[in-house]
């Protein structure tokens, strides 16, 4: 006789999630730093499990995820994870070459943007940092003060896309500035940013790639030989001014920018004005003020990051640890992206980490998390009992 199952199968959200991995591109990114050598059991795709697991179910510790993995246990051998030992995981994040992770947020990356064409003029990139505060034994690469250690996560952000395209982890005593002469320049792009990015061989280097700078001026810096251009009225500009950038930013300092540059001034809403630097002297003042005010776009971005997901609590305080966590948590933000994008109701990011954390071992249809599961159908050959008071 053919069986009948009275329960049909249902895969937990976590192993559905797990299908929306690259697994073959992750295979590849091990094999080529050779991350799973001499490697016995917990291999560099069940550190990525636990990983995932931890960022998603909220876990603040090692010890959080061991517990938690292992009260799961059963359901997470399908998925292929295994609970790791403390020691062994702990060592795994300190020692594995942290590209694995970040070349998978870079292939996923490429998956997302796929099919999306648009002109390189049109692109807009954010580029801001954000402060993680770490204590502890291994923090001493990223000591800030006698008391204090913190490292920095800068990042280049897309508001088209609504995720980031580039980050890096370094020290809070790197200036954000330094930082961002490593970044990648892509040729053509808007680039805003703020007051941290201040200085003029950095803006004539993005000026050469013909990318289009927006950014404050410092309240002390002169425009020289400035000519007032039209105002349009009703747009909240107050002047709009082309000139010329000081000879020097420092004493010793000659400066590379030596062609006329634009000053756009604003009034805010609290009744102070800006001042608005851009290397773009035919796009509309509207044009520049508003795209300035979209800076504060990655600012959200660092807001949403820091409450849904861990890079406030870092289960690991060495410099490598720091980076395949960072990654881990912007490869589980592409995924809750995905997921917010599949629901079949209308919920925001932070309502969609809420309802991955809280089901995230349930066996449950993770598009449908708001809606309460379904009974499962009555077969035939089961007797049904209609109970009815008399």
């Amino acid at each position: 006789m053919k069986g009948i199952s009275a329960v049909p199968h249902r895969n937990t959200v976590f192993r559905d999630i797990l299908k929306l991995l690259p697994w073959s591109a992750f295979e590849r990114l091990v094999e080529e730093h050779g991350t799973d050598e001499l490697v016995r059991s917990f291999t560099t795709k069940r550190q990525l499990l636990a990983l995932l697991f931890g960022q998603l179910s909220g876990a603040y510790s090692l010890r959080d995820i061991e517990a938690s993995m292992s009260s799961h246990q059963a359901r997470l051998y399908h998925a292929g994870g295994a609970a790791p030992a403390r020691s062994t995981f702990a060592d795994a994040n300190r020692d594995r070459d942290s590209r694995v992770f970040s070349g998978l947020f870079t292939h996923m990356l490429g998956m997302t943007t796929r099919g999306l064409r648009r002109k390189m003029g049109d692109a807009v990139r954010l580029i801001d940092s954000t402060g993680l505060r770490l204590a502890g034994a291994g923090a001493k690469w990223a000591r800030f003060s006698a008391e204090v250690c913190g490292a920095k996560a800068h990042v280049v952000y897309d508001p088209d896309l609504g995720c980031p395209i580039y980050h890096m982890i370094t020290a809070a005593t790197v200036n954000d500035i330094v930082a961002a002469k490593t970044m990648p320049i892509e040729t053509g792009a808007t680039y805003v940013f703020d007051l941290g990015y201040y200085d003029y061989g950095w803006w004539a280097a993005l000026d050469e790639a013909a990318c289009r700078i927006v950014t404050r001026f410092k309240k002390n810096t002169p425009l020289h030989s400035a000519r007032s251009m039209p105002v349009e009225p009703g747009t909240g500009v107050v002047s709009d001014r082309i000139g010329f950038l000081p000879g020097r930013q420092a004493k010793s300092r000659k400066n590379p920018m030596q062609g006329a540059v634009r000053e756009v001034v604003v009034t805010l809403e609290t009744g102070e004005t800006l001042r608005i630097f851009s290397n773009d002297l035919d796009a509309s003042a509207k044009e520049i003020a508003d795209l300035y005010k979209r800076r504060w776009q990655i600012e959200l971005f660092f807001r949403v990051m820091k409450q849904t997901l861990k890079i406030t609590h870092f289960i690991g305080r060495s410099e490598n640890a720091v980076r395949i966590q960072m990654a881990v948590a912007l490869i589980a933000f592409l995924l809750l992206s995905l997921l917010r994008k599949m629901a079949q109701d209308q919920q925001t990011l932070l309502e969609t980490a809420r309802l991955v954390r809280t089901n995230l071992m349930h066996r449950k249809d993770f598009t449908h998390l708001k809606q309460p599961p379904k009974p499962p159908p009555l077969d035939s050959p089961q007797l049904s009992l209609n109970w009815c008071s008399t």
